[in-house]
């Protein structure tokens, strides 16, 4: 008797495989939980990147009229705030997401004010950056596979504005779009620097951790969009005291309390599958190694994240 033939499971990273969306949450300065998320389980990973910041919680978010949304929460400075912006091993953190199958991740962040019309308290989604980091690795590629993605857009349009309509529906004060500068830090910026940034280059934030954890959101084929929570006015602004710790923290826990709503509203608009909001296919033209180049060390580092298309 003839054996039917039998169906291997997709590749990890493929489209088929990704099919149902699932929610990533990267929490900033002053969020370190999602107390919503129902079932949660702490999911510790390993990547070939090393450890990420913390263990991940997984869980869902109840929806009405549609099944519950998994979510993956993860405190990008580590449980107890203990990670500098510059400690942060932001390829462990985006490979262990993919991992637990994130295809659209939401990166929430404390930033310091440009303009007098973004006053503390406002909500920013950023959809340009200027990276000033120097010492983070900000790619998965190299030794031995060489590839470049497209970043002209790094945030997910459709995915922003269904984060902005999040944001007004939970009352909070929105500027939708503008330029954010990443910083390296940990020292917060002179006031040279601030002026640069808000005057000849016209940016609207300034923070220290959206790069290079949007590009690598790209390379790993997540769509991203950050939710830039304003603390200060950075130290531009003559009639503000310069920005300070203490200050810092007063301002944030009003934002983390809007930053929960607003998460857990993303989680309940957003559709089911990933046809309906779809991620990028980055990777899809952006290997330039030929394939008979590749050695098997490099496939195996890079499998989640380019091994759908080797």
């Amino acid at each position: 008797m003839a054996m039917l033939p039998t169906m291997s499971s997709p590749h990890p990273a493929s489209a088929a495989a990704r099919s149902r969306l699932v929610l990533g949450v990267i929490g900033g300065s002053g969020l370190y939980d999602m107390e919503q998320l129902e079932g949660r389980e702490s999911v510790a990973v390993d990547t070939p990147f090393g450890g990420p910041s913390a263990a991940f919680s997984v869980g869902h978010i109840q929806r009405d009229g549609a099944e519950p949304i998994k979510v993956v929460f993860l405190p990008r400075h580590g449980a107890g705030h203990r990670l500098l912006p510059g400690e942060i091993n932001y390829r462990a953190n985006i490979h262990g997401l993919k991992q637990l199958g994130v295809t659209h991740l939401l990166a929430v962040s404390a930033v310091g004010s440009l303009k007098e019309t973004i006053c503390p308290g406002d909500v920013v989604l950023p959809d340009q950056f200027i990276d000033l980091t120097r010492h983070r690795r900000s790619t998965f590629f190299g030794d031995g596979l060489a590839a470049h993605v497209q970043l002209g857009s790094p945030t997910c349009p459709a995915f922003r504005q269904l984060t902005a309509e999040a944001v007004g529906a939970e009352g909070g004060t929105l500027h939708d779009g503008g330029t954010c500068v990443v910083m390296e830090g940990p020292a917060f910026s002179t006031r040279a620097e601030s002026e640069l940034y808000r005057g000849r280059w016209a940016a609207s934030v300034v923070g220290m951790t959206a790069m290079p954890e949007a590009k690598l959101a790209r390379e790993a084929e997540m769509a991203y969009t950050m939710v830039a929570m304003s603390t200060d006015y950075d130290c531009w602004h003559v009639g503000h005291e310069e920005v300070s710790v203490a200050a810092l923290v007063a301002v944030m826990q009003a934002n983390v309390r809007l930053a929960r709503c607003i998460v857990g509203r993303v989680a309940r608009t957003l559709p089911q599958d990933t046809d309906a909001l779809p991620y990028p296919h980055a990777c899809a033209r952006a290997i330039i190694t030929a394939p008979d180049a590749i050695d098997e060390a490099a496939k195996s580092r890079l499998d989640l994240i380019v091994g759908h298309y080797l």
